[in-house]
Order: structure tokens, then C-alpha cells, then sequence
């Protein structure tokens, strides 16, 4: 239907071939500048027949101890928490249930409509370790026809290692248990928690082409199950990804329509897909044979006493050569010199580096051990009677002669080892990334006369807490009721640590703290796992977890004379931290990433006072990395900078930032988990529609590998070879890449070299496209009236300007609003008319012609009046 202006209104005309007016174009184009994030709404539900067909497919039932089905909760209903009710539970234990049911595609451009077929998620979970899944292919229904708009989930199933579907249960669970032989003393409250406050964070990737398909974050809240045997709740969860777009615009100059002005980035937020997720949690009585054992070393109290009696030197000769030969009395034969003893020897392993745990040998082995040393002190004693005969021995007993400890140094070794004992008192010490540990040593003064105690840890991250305001805040945090003194040390320049002065009989209370901020920083390799298969549930791969070192630290308390008074040793035993947000950022090689994060709202901060929440501070886990915030003006958002050091493509660095609200620091109130995924960068500069070339280099490693190219917008990018190919070790191979896109502005690509055996990134590359609008040589106006649904058919007249038949090609930057009767016609010298039909307008609409060879002939664009407003052309209609 065609709408004309007569007289200031709109008339209807039923004429289908009327041609469209020409209109004098000028090359001005007013930026669109978008503020914000344009996030789409999180909330989706499925339609009845997407959850009839998700549920055909046969997925296991979470059921609760005794056979029944878990109650369904509705994740669009708000979840009470009482965690009273909770710690009351009878049953203790349990086990949540993780169960990937089906991913939903939806459209995008530049990609296929089947895209992605096979996916692998990554997560972690609380304090477990990062869990990698295997490949899940995604299966279709032929039997099932959806309508119009409306796309159905594919089932997910597993992928075996010889690349075959599991044919068993649809679906991939995994799951977790949560007793008390995993968590720590005091450690359930936290854990509730965490699961009614904080979220998962979930990453989507295509396992062909090991390309980043989206993230997403699912409630835990849906975990606690409030007194019942076992709950289960069904998410939808949409996929998102940031794309980043930069409008190109044109100057009022027709000579230089590749030039531009300033620019606004725009950042979208896209939905590549629903990923449909169950979880449960099935609570499980607590298993009386998997009770924590009891530890003799002191732990889970903020006070370290002093043992009164601890164990020590039995009596007798201290000399380790001595006590030996008297053990070894009983033997009737020398015995075959053990190579255990070599080692033991050649590394001089004494008395005081022999843990309480490694002397409580078995009857056998300790016999053998002592055998076999007064076989060496026999050999030793005709060492004497001849030079030939010590020519003559063979070269074990050699070796042992050579490393042999002398009497006088074992003896003073010992007495040293067992004194220090007498005044050790060990604590065991549960630590975690950027959390730190509070504890109160109880120094005594044995002496009748004042001390002057100077107090040395030989770990920097285990410090005495001098500021008397500190300490009242970790004694306030920790409840801890002991006394407080106020100025209770002094420090010295040349001393080694603070000093405490102590009257004849003196007990004090020393506040110590311990807080890690560097941690292991080793990431597996990108790309699927194999988790174990069996008739069971699918369980977490177990992976080394990136967590603070496990060490021992001395405190050492001297006294006036130097000698130790009393020495507290910490076992720093690592847990894994939880990890709140995980961020994902892609950046060329060898450069500096420099990035701004916006810090969420905090809930100590009100309207009245804004600056409730002025201690805010970061920390990193990488000290190669600068990271830090501060607060520009009051009551104004606050961000986090980082900038990261560049690495080689394609390296991944992995950090964690922590975020304290305290002025102390003494837990982190979030921590981040920060991916930097370094590529190689080619930029390139085109027009739009037009094709353009580019070489890029692949070089062989050790190996002969087999590889083949993914790209991220195989609509737009071509590479060749496009299959898998063979790169020998060391060799080159050059890749070309044709890019044809469709949209102007500065955009970002990704092209990835996979090793399709190992599944395993090879190489990867950043395209950096500059994207030019073209010269436009013609422009019309259409009015199309909003809300019918029945669009606009036009004529438009074109003539072929070459001598020769040609074979022209029919683009719009829109097809959802500009289609063609026919995409694709051939021409001689004649004039020819081919309809367009123009769709409700909601964008600008561009259609372009262009010949088979992709060479750029005429663009053709239409300004669309909607609904009493005009859209931005290059000229304003």
C-alpha cells in the first residue's frame, strides 16, 4: 500500500509498480550517540510446547533419599531464607545437583543459523575446584515443526573421546557434597550464605572453534532447602556477550567519503542463546565413619596457649650414631645397604627436619633401616687397617663414608632440636586468598626478672598487629574477650621485629595476623575435558585449584640474651576462596591492557551518607599487575583500574582482584576472577559491501599438527584453506582472509587456529575492522504506514552501464526490513525494473547492487518517515 502527502494528509493509492522519486542528496549524517549499556531483559520464559518438547526427551529425576521426587521451586518467585532453620536441618549433609538440560540458539548476524552445534560450559563452584565439561552436542527434533519466530531448545548430550553421542541419558549432571568432612568448623553458616547471596558465574563456549559464545550467572538461593528432604528448580538462563561498535561517520565532503569524525562507541550486550539449567539439592544423614579426625595440633581457636607438657628426649645418649648401634645389637647378618639410606645420608636429614609423623615408622622398616646402619658402622671400623682395604670398598659404602655426619654435630644438632621443641607450640591455621587470620599467642615470662621480649616471623604475610585500633576491630570481628592494652609496643630501628617488655612472671596476649594476597595463578588449557562416564552422576573433574601455598611459619620470641623464650609455629593449611565474578577480556599482544570495572553499589552506603563506604580498597594476586580505585567525588560511582602487562598470543593471564569495604582489610567483601585472553591484532580498513584481502601467518611448532580455522562471522569472513590442513614442525603457512562486511563502523572479529586432534588453541587473531560507509549514488524516500503488517512494494529503475551482459547481486543491510522478489538477476543493455518490498520500518534501510566479482557497483538507500518522525539518512527527509 502506498501513502502520498495531498494537502497536509495521507491518501491511500493501490498502484503496485509506481516508481520511486529521486531526492537531491547531500553526503550529512548527525551521529547517533547511544549512552549506557543496552542490557535485554533477563527475565524469559519458554512456551508450553518448548517445555513439552524439552521434557520428551527423557532426563533423569532428582529424587531424595527415600525414592521421591524433589519439590519444584519457581525461580520467578522470591526465595525466603531463614538460616536457623538451616543449621537445624537434620540432615546435614548435602548434595547439589547441577544438571545441563538443553541450549536454545537464537539468531545473530554473521553467523549460521545452526550455530553453535557443539558447546562445553566452565564454572566453579564455591571453594571447589574449576570444573571444564566435556564436549555436549546439540540435538534436534525432526519430528517436532516450530513455528514461526519461535525456537525450540536442543537437547544436550555428551560426547564420548572417540568423538561418538552418548546414546544413554540426555543431559550432563554433575554434582557436589557439602558435609561436614568438606566444610571447616564454623564454616556451614558461611556457606548458607553464600548460597542465599551470591550467584554462579557460568561461561558458554563453542568446543569447535574454542570461541567464547556468551556467560551468564544463575542464583545459588534455589539450593537451600529449608527443612525439606530435597528441592530442585528449573533456570533458563540467558547467554550474553558485549559487542563493541563504533558508528563511522561521513564529513560534508564528497572527495573524502572515507574520512571521519568523531565517533561515539556503543556497547550492546547480545543474546546468543537460553541455556536451560536444573539444579537440586538432596539433603544426605551424616556419615558417622567419615568423622573429621581429631588433630593433636591446636586449631579453630583466635588463643595459642602454650602446651604445659609436650613430648620430648626419652633419655640416653643423644648421638643418632649411638642410639643406632645400641638398636642394632640384635642383628646376627649384615644386611644389603638400602638405597633409601644413600639418600637419607646425602641429604643430611637430622633429628630437628624429622616430622613427629615420619618417626612413627612400622616395626619392619625401622629393623631394616637399623640393619643396615650397623652394616655401615662395621664396614667403617676396618676403614683404619689398611689403605688398600679402604681402596677396596665398594662404591655404596663409599658414598655413605663421604656424606657421613660427624658425632660432635649430630650431638649438638640434637640437643638444639629437642630444646627448641620443649618451647614450640604449633596451631593449625585455615587460610584463604586476601582473608585474614587473627590469633592471640599467651607469652609468658618464666624468668624472675623483666624482659624485654623481641618478637621475629620469619614469613612477612604472618605479622604482629601493633596499632592498638587494628586490634580492637579483629578482637571485635573475631569475639574475642581478652584483654587490650593500649601502646603495648615499641619498635627499634635495628631490631628485627616489635619488642614487649614483660615484669618476673608475666603473661601477655600477642596479636598476631595472617593474610596472603598471592596465590597460584596456573590455569588449565583452553578447551573440553573428559569427565568420567558411567551409569552414575557425572562428578567435578577434579583440577589443582588456584589457592595460597601451604607452609610452615616460626614466630620466635627473644628474650634480653637473644636466646628464644618461647616459639609458636603456624601450619598455614589452604582452602580455596570463592570466587563472586569472573570477567573475561580480549586484548592484543604485547600490550598494556588498561581497564576501568565499575564497582557495584555497595549496601552500606545510604542516600543520607554516601560515603558510608569511603574504606573501599582493591588488592591484586599478581604484583606485576597495578590495580587500584579511588573516589573522585563523594557519592559518585567508583571504579576499579587495571592495567595488565601484555603477553604473547595465545597466552591467557588470570588474576584475582580483591575488594575490601574495611579500613583494615580483613576480609575481601568480593573477589574477581579476571581472564586476559592476548591475540594477535590485524586491522584492516574497507568499505562496506566491498571485499578485502589479508595474509595472515601460522607457524608450526615441535610437532606435526593438524589444524583448521574458526572464525566468528562466517557470514562476513572467508578464510583458505577452509578445511583441516597438515602443519609440519617448524614450517609456515599462509592464510588468506577475505572480508566482506555489512555494517560500518569500528567492530572487532576473532579467527582461531584449533588443533583438531588435541582440541587445543593454536593461534588466534584480533581483527580490528574500520568499516567506511560507501559512496551513495542515489537516495529515495518511502512512506510506510506503522502497526498493519503489510508493508510497501516499490519499483526501483536500474540500468546496466557496462557493454557486456552482467550478473548482478541484490544486498540489504537489513533483510529483516528490505527484501527482494529476486536476489540475483542478469542483464543486458535494457533498463529493468525489480521490486523491493519495504517491511514495517524500525531502522535505516540500505540495499546495495553489486556484480558476482564482489565488486561494489551502486548503493541505494531509503529514508523511512514512521509514525510522524523521520530517520537519519544521509539526508534528512
Amino acid at each position: 500500500m502506498d501513502l502520498q502527502r495531498e494537502g497536509g494528509k495521507m491518501t491511500s493509492k493501490d498502484e503496485e509498480g509506481d516508481h520511486l522519486q529521486e531526492l537531491p542528496f547531500t553526503p550529512i549524517h548527525a551521529p547517533v550517540i547511544t549512552l549506557g549499556v543496552n542490557v535485554p531483559s533477563s527475565c524469559s520464559v519458554s512456551s508450553r510446547s518448548s517445555l513439552a518438547h524439552l521434557f520428551s526427551a527423557g532426563f533423569p529425576e532428582i529424587l531424595d533419599c527415600s525414592g521421591q521426587v524433589a519439590e519444584v521451586l519457581d525461580p520467578t518467585e522470591p526465595m525466603p531464607f531463614d538460616p536457623q532453620r538451616e543449621e537445624a536441618d537434620l540432615l546435614q549433609g548435602n548434595l547439589l545437583v547441577f544438571e545441563f538440560l538443553a541450549f536454545t540458539r537464537i539468531p545473530g548476524a554473521g553467523v549460521e543459523s545452526d550455530w553453535p552445534r557443539n558447546i562445553y560450559v566452565t564454572f566453579q563452584f564455591y571453594r571447589f575446584p574449576p570444573v571444564t565439561s566435556q564436549q555436549l552436542k546439540l540435538l534436534t527434533s525432526d519430528k517436532v515443526r516450530p513455528k514461526a519466530n519461535e525456537a525450540l531448545p536442543c537437547v544436550l548430550a555428551t560426547i564420548n573421546k572417540d568423538g561418538s553421542v552418548n546414546t544413554g541419558s540426555p543431559g550432563l549432571q554433575i554434582q557436589f557434597r557439602v558435609d561436614d568432612d568438606f566444610l571447616r568448623p564454623r564454616e556451614k553458616r558461611w556457606f548458607l550464605r553464600h548460597l542465599a547471596l551470591h550467584t554462579m558465574h557460568i561461561d558458554v563456549w563453542d568446543s569447535d572453534s574454542l570461541l567464547l559464545i556468551g556467560s551468564t550467572a544463575m542464583e545459588l538461593k534455589y539450593l537451600l532447602r529449608q527443612g525439606k528432604p530435597a528441592v530442585q528448580a528449573l533456570h533458563e538462563l540467558e547467554i550474553l556477550t558485549t559487542d563493541y561498535v563504533e558508528e563511522d561517520t561521513l564529513l560534508p565532503d564528497a572527495d573524502q567519503y572515507l574520512r571521519s569524525t568523531s565517533t561515539a562507541m556503543m556497547v550492546y550486550a547480545i543474546v546468543r542463546g537460553r541455556l536451560h539449567i536444573r539444579t537440586g539439592s538432596i539433603g544426605c544423614p551424616a556419615d558417622p565413619s567419615r568423622k573429621r579426625a581429631a588433630n593433636g595440633i591446636s586449631s579453630y581457636s583466635h588463643i595459642i596457649t602454650p602446651r604445659e607438657v609436650t613430648t620430648g628426649f626419652r633419655g640416653g645418649s643423644l648421638s643418632t650414631r649411638n642410639i643406632l648401634q645400641l638398636n642394632a645389637r640384635n642383628t646376627a647378618r649384615e644386611h644389603r645397604l638400602d638405597g633409601e639410606l644413600v639418600l637419607l645420608n646425602r641429604n643430611r636429614i637430622r633429628a630437628r627436619d624429622i616430622i613427629p609423623e615420619a618417626q612413627s615408622l612400622n616395626s619392619d622398616s625401622r629393623r631394616r633401616k637399623l640393619d643396615c646402619m650397623a652394616a655401615v658402622h662395621r664396614l667403617e671400623a676396618k676403614e683404619n687397617t689398611t689403605a688398600a682395604n679402604v681402596m677396596g670398598l665398594n662404591p655404596a659404602t663409599r658414598l655413605i663414608r663421604e656424606h657421613q655426619p660427624s658425632d660432635e654435630y649430630s650431638k649438638a644438632e640434637g640437643i638444639a632440636s629437642m630444646l627448641s621443641q620443649a618451647i614450640t607450640t604449633q596451631h593449625l591455621l585455615y587460610a584463604s586468598l586476601g582473608s585474614a587470620e587473627y590469633m592471640e599467642f599467651v607469652l609468658k615470662n618464666p624468668f624472675n626478672v623483666p624482659q624485654t621480649v623481641t618478637i621475629h616471623s620469619d614469613d612477612s604475610e604472618l605479622s604482629v598487629i601493633t596499632d592498638t585500633e587494628e586490634w580492637r576491630y579483629f578482637k571485635a570481628i573475631t569475639k574475642t574477650s581478652t584483654p587490650l592494652e593500649e601502646n603495648m609496643f615499641h619498635m627499634e630501628e635495628a631490631a628485627p621485629g616489635p619488642r614487649v617488655y614483660l615484669r618476673p612472671k608475666e603473661s601477655v596476649h600477642i596479636p598476631l595476623k595472617y593474610q596472603s594476597f598471592l596465590c597460584n595463578h596456573t590455569i588449565s588449557v583452553q578447551g573440553p575435558s573428559f569427565l568420567p562416564t558411567g551409569k552414575g552422576s557425572q562428578m567435578a573433574k577434579k583440577t589443582l585449584s588456584n589457592i595460597i601455598n601451604a607452609k610452615i611459619i616460626k614466630v620466635t620470641f627473644r628474650a634480653d640474651d637473644g636466646k628464644p623464650m618461647a616459639i609458636c609455629q603456624v601450619n598455614v593449611e589452604p582452602t580455596p576462596h570463592v570466587v563472586d565474578q569472573t570477567f573475561r577480556l580480549y586484548h592484543p599482544e604485547l600490550c598494556f591492557l588498561k581497564k576501568a570495572i565499575r564497582l557495584p553499589p555497595w549496601q552500606g552506603s545510604t542516600a543520607e551518607d554516601p560515603n558510608s563506604c569511603s574504606d573501599i580498597s582493591v588488592h591484586c594476586s599478581d604484583p606485576n599487575i597495578v590495580c587500584q580505585t579511588r573516589m573522585l567525588v563523594p557519592g559518585e560511582p567508583q571504579d576499579v583500574y587495571l592495567k595488565v602487562p601484555g603477553s604473547p598470543s595465545p597466552h591467557i593471564k588470570m588474576f584475582f582482584v580483591m575488594v575490601f569495604t574495611d579500613k583494615w582489610k580483613a576480609a575481601p567483601s568480593q573477589i574477581w576472577q579476571v581472564y586476559v585472553h592476548f591475540l594477535e591484532r590485524v586491522d584492516l580498513s574497507c568499505v562496506t559491501g566491498q571485499r578485502t584481502c589479508q595474509s595472515l601467518v601460522l607457524r608450526g611448532k615441535q610437532a606435526v599438527r593438524k589444524i583448521k580455522c574458526f572464525l566468528s562471522h562466517p557470514k562476513e569472513i572467508e578464510v583458505d584453506p577452509a578445511g583441516v590442513f597438515v602443519l609440519p614442525p617448524a614450517a609456515v603457512q599462509e592464510l588468506q582472509l577475505r572480508v566482506q562486511p555489512w555494517q560500518a563502523g569500528s567492530r572487532f572479529l576473532y579467527v582461531n587456529a584449533v588443533d583438531m586432534d588435541q582440541k587445543r588453541l593454536v593461534a588466534a587473531w584480533l581483527l580490528c575492522l574500520r568499516v567506511h560507509r560507501p559512496v551513495l549514488s542515489k537516495a529515495f524516500e518511502v512512506s510506510v504506514p506503522a502497526g498493519n503488517g503489510r508493508g510497501s512494494s516499490r519499483k526501483i529503475t536500474y540500468t546496466n552501464p557496462y557493454t557486456s551482459t552482467q550478473t548482478f547481486l541484490l544486498r540489504s543491510d537489513h533483510p529483516d526490513l528490505l527484501q527482494f522478489r529476486e536476489d540475483k538477476f542478469q542483464e543486458m543493455f535494457s533498463s529493468p525494473l525489480f521490486p523491493s518490498r519495504l517491511s514495517n520500518p524500525q531502522h535505516l534501510l540500505m540495499g546495495e547492487c553489486g556484480d558476482v566479482m564482489s565488486r561494489l557497483h551502486s548503493a541505494l538507500c531509503e529514508a523511512l518517515p514512521c509514525c510522524g518522525w523521520n530517520m537519519w539518512t544521509l539526508q534528512q527527509s
